[in-house]
């Protein structure tokens, strides 16, 4: 059975070469593969670094279900961004058409789409900070260090080829997330 203390704090164990600093309302990490910085609840979580290992810790009486699940969630986030800065983070998504063919490629920091559904303009998207793309046939590999921008960005894609007035039946052209942003396995 769980106490108190147990339940009001949560130990994560830390890659090396990855750090964890709290300024007032900003949670900052640096890692082999770059910095993220992201707003953190600095009145309601307590977090501190030693021996290679992060401890979060509640300001708050931990007897609520909202108060774990604060817990629980800025764990993960930690976890995600010491893996993010180590190994990477990657999604792919497939270029599906049906009725015209479609040519994707990426110009700087946009993805253009050229030819969707015979259009005579190129539809784009700006990818996120830190987020670069690859197209290789019909697959569009995005990577980066950051699991929220990655995943931004596939969906920011997606959004670009929404298609309106036409029977989503029938039309099914578009580019759709066949693999969320995950961690990239260890090699």
């Amino acid at each position: 059975m769980s106490t108190e203390t147990d339940r009001a704090r949560e130990v994560i164990a830390l890659p090396p070469k990855v750090s964890f600093e709290v300024k007032p309302g900003v949670l900052a990490a640096k890692g082999p593969l770059g910095a993220i910085e992201r707003p953190f609840p600095s009145d309601v979580l307590e977090l501190t670094t030693a021996a290679g290992a992060v401890t979060l810790r509640l300001k708050i009486p931990p007897g609520r279900k909202r108060a774990q699940s604060l817990l629980k969630t800025w764990a993960a986030h930690v976890r995600n961004l010491a893996g993010g800065l180590t190994l990477g983070v990657e999604a792919r998504m497939k270029v599906v058409a049906a009725h015209f063919p479609m040519k994707v490629s990426v110009r700087g920091e946009e993805l253009v789409i050229e030819n969707f559904l015979g259009e005579k303009f190129p539809r784009s998207t700006r990818l996120r900070p830190g987020t670069r793309a690859a197209v290789e046939g019909d697959l569009v590999i995005l990577s980066g260090h950051d699991v929220e921008q990655v995943g931004q960005s596939a969906a920011n894609i997606e959004r670009a080829t929404h298609i309106r007035d036409y029977d989503p039946r029938v039309f099914q052209d578009g580019i759709y997330l066949i693999e969320r942003a995950h961690l990239k396995e260890a090699a």
